[in-house]
């Protein structure tokens, strides 16, 4: 049996997200949070938001490394995946920005689109400091929806989500404890607001994709997110074989 029970995998599939029952333990945390505190040491304009943290420090890899966060993303999309990213949101207290409303496979060169993001609060996650904000279903489509530039200041992230493809009103917040983690589809509708508060909301993302899909490399780099082009990331295989065949595990950097 893994992680996830038959009602968080039915979750995942009905809402697009899971919360399981489960939680790092404080020293895993805390190292986190040392990893973070030296990558922006040495790359202070990545305060807030760095896209691509395996670009500067391979040492975060061991997290991606976890076996229960692995057992979890296997029983959601299989036995043969790969981690091709990982990104830290780390919105500091009072200055934190704000995340629009998008899907994450917007900005992915993975075909076909497929992705299980999991989110690790290294922090608290409050709707006071800036959580994780999610439309319930909105996956469902298995599609892309129209998104816009906004070139706005105080954005993590410059495509929004058309307004009229999604009813805020219907929106959930993700409310996590230091250490807990959630788990969410490539084509969910989601974001997050600035933190106002006087404690900081910092979480780690790592992307998992089946390896029956090809993060391909060829395709158009310009969305390109922060200072590494996606056409540059490393893809590490986790757990199987590629199951494609096609894609390209050489180290980029």
């Amino acid at each position: 049996m893994g992680m996830l029970t038959e009602r968080d995998i039915n979750l995942y599939n009905e809402s697009g997200y899971v919360v399981p029952d489960f939680q790092l333990d404080a020293e895993i945390v805390e190292e986190i949070g040392f990893y973070h505190d030296h990558l922006i040491k040495k790359h202070p304009e990545y305060t807030d938001y760095c896209p691509a943290v395996l670009c500067y420090e391979t040492g975060f890899l061991k997290f991606a490394r976890i076996p229960e966060i692995l057992d979890m993303v296997e029983q959601l999309i299989g036995p043969d995946f790969a981690l091709w990213n990982s990104s830290f949101f780390a919105k500091p207290a009072k200055v934190g920005s704000k995340t629009p409303w998008h899907q994450d496979g917007e900005y992915w060169p993975v075909r076909p689109l497929a992705t299980c993001s999991v989110w690790i609060a290294v922090d608290d996650s409050t709707e006071d400091n800036g959580c994780l904000r999610v439309i319930p279903g909105s996956h469902k489509g298995r599609r892309l929806k129209p998104h816009d530039y906004n070139s706005a200041d105080g954005l993590s992230l410059a495509l929004e989500l058309k307004s009229e493809e999604y009813d805020e009103a219907s929106a959930e917040s993700i409310i996590l404890r230091a250490g807990q983690i959630s788990l969410h589809d490539v084509y969910l509708v989601h974001g997050s607001e600035p933190n106002q508060s006087e404690r900081p909301r910092r979480g780690m993302t790592l992307r998992y994709m089946p390896t029956t899909s090809v993060f391909d490399r060829s395709l158009d780099t310009n969305k390109r997110v922060g200072k590494f082009a996606m056409s540059e990331r490393t893809l590490y295989l986790m757990r199987g074989t590629d199951q494609s065949k096609q894609n390209d595990f050489r180290i980029r950097y």
